[in-house]
């Protein structure tokens, strides 16, 4: 019989992909999500189980009804800005929220935990690429919050025996390959889908937030990777879990950094279109270069990053792009 496993935040964008590879490597995902930010047609490898992180009944209530062997946490909130200006929301959900789950794990002896951390913990970074012995100095309260939930992962191993493995993302980016399930947020903050609705009409042109930075075009640098492979390092974490791996923490990118306008210019490319920009003022506690160090992960667990060129990464999110209303337009 399939080993379940309870993944928080499972029809949203990195926990739906993660429910594919769950599903692909002889799992069955639960997908426990509140669909404020997840989506009804992201779920097609597991069974549904709405409700709230923060409502221990119903956690209660599903993890009864499927006796999950691991949790995967990916449940939370995610825009820093709104962080900035609404903090007590993310503290309460992000922070408060995985309490609730810990305690609810302890509680039914569920000994293995998979977290989705951020780059966020490391504020702006003294040196890149960044390893995982970088100092922590998140500077908003998003970062702020995935950090903290580290510390109280590494208590409940200390005092319940609960191992985790917390990963740090750089930028998850892309779509799935086959074109099942893809990037959709509302608001949309992020560079690629951005970027895509200019190519594809949406939008009129796309904002580059500051132009005169330290790096060679002046605009900020970062790692992206895909979510895909991000998917794969999960179920890779979960085994070595299984294993009797220990609580530990990584990070996942692909150590190569690209700058805003180089990720316009590839776009270009890729789908054929002109992307106009403007350029516009610098946002708070942007850095200019965020690149991670991932060697740790690769060497530990053999991890091997199938899409890893910028190229290939806007490839799969441009497919996704241009058939998502109509894949969303079949389910609703």
């Amino acid at each position: 019989m399939s080993k379940t496993v309870l993944v928080t935040g499972g029809a949203g964008y990195i926990g739906s992909h993660v429910c594919k590879a769950l599903a692909l490597a002889g799992y069955i995902p639960i997908a426990f999500d509140n669909l404020v930010h997840g989506h009804l047609f992201a779920v097609k490898w597991g069974p549904l189980a709405i409700g709230d992180i923060t409502d221990r009944e119903r956690l209660n209530t599903v993890i009864d009804q499927y006796s999950p062997v691991a949790i995967m946490h990916f449940a939370a909130f995610a825009y820093v800005g709104e962080s900035v200006l609404d903090p007590g929301k993310y503290y309460r959900n992000n922070v408060s929220g995985t309490l609730t789950i810990l305690e609810c794990a302890r509680d039914h002896g569920i000994d293995k935990l998979i977290f989705s951390s951020s780059c966020a913990t490391y504020g702006v970074p003294n040196e890149t690429p960044i390893q995982e012995d970088h100092p922590q100095n998140p500077i908003n309260p998003y970062g702020a919050s995935k950090l903290m939930i580290e510390r109280i992962l590494s208590d409940f191993d200390v005092a319940h025996g609960l191992r985790s493995i917390s990963l740090r993302y750089f930028n998850a980016a892309g779509a799935d390959p086959d074109g099942d399930i893809g990037e959709e947020h509302d608001p949309e903050t992020h560079l690629i889908p951005l970027i895509l609705d200019v190519a594809a009409g949406v939008r009129q042109t796309v904002q580059i937030y500051g132009n005169d930075y330290e790096t060679p075009d002046g605009t900020c640098i970062r790692d992206y990777i895909h979510v895909s492979d991000l998917a794969q390092a999960h179920v890779l974490a979960l085994r070595a879990l299984e294993r009797g791996a220990k609580t530990d923490k990584f990070n996942l990118g692909n150590g190569q950094g690209y700058s805003v306008k180089e990720v316009i210019s590839v776009a270009q490319n890729v789908t054929g279109f002109n992307i106009p920009f403007q350029n516009a003022p610098r946002r708070a506690g942007d850095p200019a270069r965020l690149v991670g160090d991932a060697s740790r992960f690769i060497d530990a667990l053999d991890w091997k990053p199938q899409f890893n060129k910028l190229p290939t990464i806007i490839q799969t999110a441009w497919n996704w792009h241009v058939n998502k209303k109509f894949i969303v337009s079949k389910v609703h």
